[in-house]
Formats: C-alpha cells, structure tokens, sequence
C-alpha cells in the first residue's frame, strides 16, 4: 500500500464554461507527473518531460537520455509510453476519463502525446489497486520466489496488453524457451563485445553511496549477472551485465526459476507501436505487482534486428517482438529512485522545437 503522503488526492470537481474542456488543475500537475514518472523505463533513464498546458498534459520525449544504441529511439519512446500510462491511471484518480492524441504533431516530433480530462468517471477497484503498488513495482533483478503465480493472473496480465493494442504471448514449450534463450546468450555475448554498448551500461549505473536519482543502483543488480544459463527447461535468462567484474552488486545472483516467460508484440513496428507497447507493459506490470508479481525485462535480445527476427520466426510470433519478461513472485520492495517533478517539467522555451 502507498504511504499517506503519496496517497492519490480525492476527485476533484473542475467546471469550465459552457461546451469547453475542463482544465487540469496547476495544484494537481505534480502529483500526475509523480505518478506519470513511477513507470519503468530502460536503464532507469527516465526519458519524458511533461508539460500542462490549460486542459491537457502534454509528454515530450527527452532525446539526452535516449541510449546511444537505440538510434531509432524504439526503447526511449516504450520507456514514454509506460509513463503515458501511469499519467492516465493519475487522471483516473482524479475521477475523469483521459482523452489521449498520440503523436499529436508532426511538426513537433518530441511531443508523444496530449492528454485531457474526459468524462467524468470514479476510478474503479482495478485501476485503485494498479495505482497503489506503483510506489513498489520495480524491474526485478534478483531471485524469484519459489512460488507458483496466483491463479488466472496470467490471463488478466494477457488481457491488460489487448486493451493496450499489444499481445503478451507466452512462452510455454521447453522448445520456445530453448529458441529464445539461446537467441539471447547470442545477444548477450555481443554485446558483452561491443564497446559502445559496455559504455553505455557504465554511463547508467550508480557506485555504491550515490544520491542519483536515475540510472541502476548496486542494490539492483547481482555480481556476476546471473552467469549461468537455463538449459531444457524454462529458468532465467541471463540479466544484462551491470557490474562488469566489479563484483559490487548487491542481489543474490541464484534462486528459482522464473513462473512464465513471455513475450509483449505488437502488430507493427511504428513510434505509435511503441508508445502502444509501453502502456501495455506498464499496465500489466502494475496489475502484477499489485499481487506481488514482478518482471525481470529484458531489452538485449530485442536491440539487434537480426535476433529480433529470429525470435519472431523461431516462436511463431504473431507479431513483432518488444520486449522479453519473466515473471515471477517476490516479496521485498526495491524500486529504484525517481527524479522530481520540477526535473521532469518541459521548458516553455523548448515547447515548439
């Protein structure tokens, strides 16, 4: 459950004139981009910045923060669009629909979506119990419970991404899971080669003590990153190499195995497609934990477009590959930091380029 001082404010009663839009309060802008900015985004990079502008919340990407080997800006737009939704569960409650234009101007490339108040709506039980375990879902990065997940979740976490425009396909043959494992040591392995994807983990990850309030703490990942790799059967992929021989992470690098492995696809591959299969994450991600079922993410696998295909082929796949997600139960809280509204405001000065 949320503390008192995070707890989400009551309905608000917001009256415009006659046939016009209601504004967002100014008083309630922090809270929606504190509860916008509890999403998951790769290497904790945070790469969104909000502005209110009268009736509707605007979400710019941030392009400083954007991964050096994600050119195409893929990862940076998901990491948007699983902050799109935590920004319509705030206005859920507030108790008003959300009203969401996705790319709402070509000639602002930066802008990913506009977001108003709709019709006025309570917030229902669901959307109240995704909107309190965001203050303890976090990407898990060590050991799983040896516990089998709560009945019919899985289901619901499935029909989450389909009310996102997004299919969560699992991973359930001994075959697939082999398929895909093997395609992400392949993965792994280059990287672990390749120099500028080495730089960028040491850009985003935090030496014990540090105050940062972004990129992966040593009290997120494991010394040694999960070495070992899953044969036959479903385990763990390996977790991306954080510590890199450092021998500084905090997790325990062993456990049980994971209790699903999935895949999140979407039917194309357009910033649209992203930002779509960021809400889905999200959405189910905090669906899941707020049973105490978290995701181990896995980005590697997806970045080079050879691999990306051969799991699509080699899985079957309905369509094209996000992300990679094992799922499993664990029972601490170790959500990493996040940065401060004021941190996260778009500049009116930047707002027309």
């Amino acid at each position: 459950m949320i503390s008192k001082t995070e707890r989400h404010p009551a309905p608000i009663s917001v009256k415009g004139d006659s046939g016009q839009v209601p504004s967002i309060p100014a008083d309630q802008a922090g809270y929606l981009i504190a509860t916008a900015a509890r999403a998951p985004s790769v290497h904790n990079t945070q790469p969104w910045l909000f502005r209110r502008d009268g009736a509707a919340m605007e979400l710019f990407a941030d392009p400083r923060r954007k991964l050096r080997v994600d050119p195409a800006g893929r990862e940076m737009l998901m990491s948007c669009g699983a902050a799109l939704f935590g920004l319509r569960l705030g206005i859920r409650s507030l108790g008003y629909l959300p009203v969401v234009e996705l790319l709402p101007d070509r000639r602002r490339p930066r802008l990913l979506a506009r977001v108003r108040l709709g019709t006025p709506a309570p917030i229902t039980g669901p959307e109240l119990l995704m909107l309190e375990a965001l203050p303890h879902r976090h990407t898990h990065r060590g050991p799983f419970a040896d516990e089998p997940l709560p009945d019919k979740l899985l289901a619901g976490l499935q029909h989450d991404a389909l009310v996102e425009g997004a299919t969560l396909a699992l991973v359930e043959s001994a075959d697939a899971y082999r398929h895909l494992a093997d395609l992400a040591k392949v993965a792994e392995r280059e990287q672990d080669l390749d120099p500028l994807n080495r730089a960028e983990v040491r850009r985003w990850r935090r030496p014990p003590g540090s105050t940062a309030r972004d990129g992966i703490p040593v009290q997120a990942f494991a010394a040694g990153a999960f070495p070992e790799w899953a044969g036959d059967r479903p385990g763990r992929l390996r977790q991306r190499d954080f510590d890199q021989g450092r021998a500084l992470g905090l997790l325990t690098a062993s456990g049980p195995a994971a209790a699903a492995t999935a895949v999140l696809i979407t039917r194309t591959d357009t910033p649209a497609d992203w930002l779509r299969a960021g809400q889905a994450l999200h959405r189910l991600l905090a669906h899941a934990a707020s049973r105490w079922v978290f995701a181990s993410l896995y980005t590697q696998p997806i970045e080079a477009e050879e691999i990306r295909a051969q799991i699509r082929a080699r899985l079957s796949l309905p369509g094209v590959p996000q992300i990679v997600l094992q799922l499993g139960i664990a029972r601490v809280t170790q959500a990493t930091a996040r940065r401060p509204p004021a941190e996260l405001t778009e500049p009116p000065s930047r707002r027309r380029r």
